[in-house]
């Protein structure tokens, strides 16, 4: 079965769990019928390609599967009923739906394909089919057309691309790199549908919705490797919280900011934080930006407050006296993320994936500009802008003439 150059890369490739994202029309039928055979040639193989609905599998990929198999004459039984191939050499093949997903436990296999797998329970994976692959072999291949950044596909494919996931790899290609698609067509698809979709659906983009808070944030630019030895002073955004308390380590390069570590400690104290911080960075100076509510909130039993713990801990502490508009601060780190001139000074390390999960997804309230408090994403970020407003605010440009004192004289 002859394939694309995209095709052939993901066939070839050594990885254990695949994620390929993919426009439309690029292949991915195809390319699932060519790996379930690749794997259901061996003996005693057993096999399952998922689909979000029962009726999907049926019509998308039955009938090519099916008659490619025939064709090469591996078959020896068709269960039509099931969605069930037996081949010669014992290795069986079944199409099925992830509506019903408990339908799918029980069955020890050998590789899972998921198509449309964005369209699909999450838990379909983490709770049902992965614990039926066999331990060391088990091979799994997630394909999809992006939807959003919001679920669970978003996620999976980012963690093909952390080079601490030895086993997973992701992949991502357009409709035009299938070479099934004419230009025309696509340029017809172009004009007929709005950019963001047609950007998802033919260009295999992840669109951000349009809530988010962090906006300028963008894996490719963002996302830098901290290679570099322990810097001789840290600086920490700090948010105070009992579930959870949230900590962004920062290094300082000039005029840019990285973000090398964070820190999430549950049912916690500041001084638990301190100790936490002391334990990681026992040569470095250490700089915190808190949460200006440090100046009043008691943790201790002897009723010091945030800000002395952290002063006697040897902290330089620095917090305004109030709360800046929280504008501001989200202003802040959006121009460090991606100035209007193009200018990134924001990294961040990708071992720091609350950090990140929370840049991404972090949003407003539907409707408002007030930052969504209930999603779980704002701590991390809260503690992240503190230190980053801090050092890095956003400037007004003032005329001195607008500074003179004006003088008003009524005439009669």
């Amino acid at each position: 079965m002859a394939l694309n150059a995209g095709q052939q890369v993901v066939s070839e490739s050594s990885a254990r769990f695949k994620v390929i994202i993919a426009g439309r029309r690029w292949g991915k039928t195809f390319l699932a019928v060519r790996e379930t055979a690749k794997v259901a040639r061996h003996p005693e193989r057993r096999v399952f390609l998922v689909y979000p609905t029962y009726r999907q599998a049926k019509q998308i990929i039955w009938e090519p599967l099916k008659y490619r198999l025939m064709d090469l004459n591996w078959i020896s039984k068709v269960n039509e009923s099931d969605l069930t191939l037996a081949l010669k050499n014992g290795s069986r093949i079944s199409l099925r739906g992830a509506d019903n997903p408990d339908s799918l436990r029980g069955v020890g296999l050998d590789a899972v394909i998921m198509d449309e797998f964005s369209q699909i329970e999450e838990r379909t994976w983490t709770e049902v089919l992965r614990p039926t692959l066999s331990d060391r072999n088990g091979q799994a291949m997630f394909i999809s057309t992006p939807m959003g950044t919001a679920n669970w596909a978003y996620d999976l494919y980012n963690r093909g691309l952390d080079p601490e996931e030895h086993q997973w790899e992701s992949f991502q290609y357009t409709t035009m790199d299938g070479g099934n698609v004419s230009a025309a067509e696509i340029e017809q698809a172009r004009r007929d549908l709005d950019e963001r979709t047609f950007r998802q659906e033919y260009m295999a983009t992840f669109e951000s919705y349009q809530n988010r808070i962090f906006y300028a944030f963008n894996r490719a630019q963002n996302v830098r490797v901290w290679d570099k030895p322990t810097p001789p002073v840290i600086y920490v955004g700090m948010d105070f919280n009992i579930d959870p308390m949230s900590m962004v380590i920062f290094a300082r390069e000039g005029n840019a900011i990285h973000a090398i570590d964070e820190i999430e400690m549950y049912s916690s104290n500041t001084q638990e934080a301190v100790e936490e911080i002391l334990s990681r960075y026992t040569k470095s100076r250490v700089w915190v930006y808190p949460d200006p509510a440090c100046r009043q909130r008691k943790t201790s039993a002897g009723g010091a407050t945030d800000l002395t713990i952290l002063q006697n801990a040897g902290f330089v502490v620095k917090c305004p006296n109030s709360h800046n508009p929280v504008r501001d601060g989200i202003n802040a780190v959006n121009s460090k993320l991606r100035s209007a001139s193009g200018d990134v000074s924001f990294f961040v390390d990708p071992k720091c994936k609350k950090l990140i999960e929370s840049l991404e997804k972090h949003t407003f309230k539907p409707g408002t500009t007030q930052p969504d408090k209930d999603s779980g994403y704002d701590h991390m970020s809260d503690a992240m802008r503190y230190a980053i407003d801090y050092m890095f605010p956003v400037s007004r440009n003032i005329d001195p003439k607008d500074l003179i004192p004006q003088r008003w004289v009524h005439r009669i």
